[in-house]
């Protein structure tokens, strides 16, 4: 590496987060946050990571689509027999991670997962391109394949089967719910001092305190 990341700095600015502007409800917070993330951010306003642990409490992250938003939580959606699926299956619990650098804000998300109702999996699934769709099935996430060929061929195989048809939505595929138990909200301020805002539900109610940065 020719560059010391060491040296890497950013100064931090933005809005002050003061109690005053904090709802009683952290989705409705999260809703003002979102939109103005995809005016800043455009197509990478909804991207977020999401970690899950597996049946030996190793962690594992990667970045996802934030595709639906609720009263009840955030969905995204998958393949249930990839590596997160089986994950969720066996630790039902997940955190998320959302980064906007153009407002230096930062929301953390944590808390119980649950699969969507076949009905709003079919939903968005005719809502894909179809391209997209054919890729549901086309991808069986997350097993080891012999080279990129192996994809190419299988996709042919799957347009010409689903050829002037409507594709339906694999079984294998749908979404999930994350139904929070813990938000907070980080608003990036100079010095490194920045605004940390935190929500816990507890007995079906929501409070929330501020942290040090």
């Amino acid at each position: 590496m020719t560059r010391n990341i060491a040296d890497i700095r950013r100064d931090y600015e933005g809005g002050n987060l003061d109690e005053p502007q904090v709802t009683t409800d952290p989705m409705v917070l999260f809703d003002e946050w979102l939109a103005l993330a995809l005016e800043a951010e455009g197509e990478d306003g909804n991207t977020m990571t999401l970690a899950t642990a597996d049946s030996q409490g190793l962690p594992h992250a990667r970045v996802v689509l934030l595709k639906g938003v609720d009263a009840q939580g955030l969905v995204f959606y998958t393949n249930y027999h990839s590596h997160k699926g089986s994950e969720l299956t066996n630790v039902p619990h997940a955190a998320l991670v959302f980064w906007w650098p153009s407002l230096s804000r930062q929301v953390r998300v944590e808390g119980r997962v649950e699969q969507v109702s076949e009905a709003e999996s079919d939903a968005y699934f005719a809502s894909r391109p179809r391209a997209s769709q054919l890729g549901a099935w086309v991808a069986t996430q997350s097993v080891v394949i012999p080279g990129r060929t192996w994809i190419e061929e299988r996709e042919h195989r799957f347009e010409q089967a689903y050829e002037g048809q409507e594709i339906p939505r694999p079984v294998h595929w749908g979404g999930y719910r994350v139904i929070p138990e813990m938000i907070e909200f980080w608003q990036g301020q100079p010095s490194r001092l920045h605004d940390r805002i935190r929500y816990e539900r507890r007995d079906g109610q929501w409070n929330h305190f501020r942290l040090a940065p």
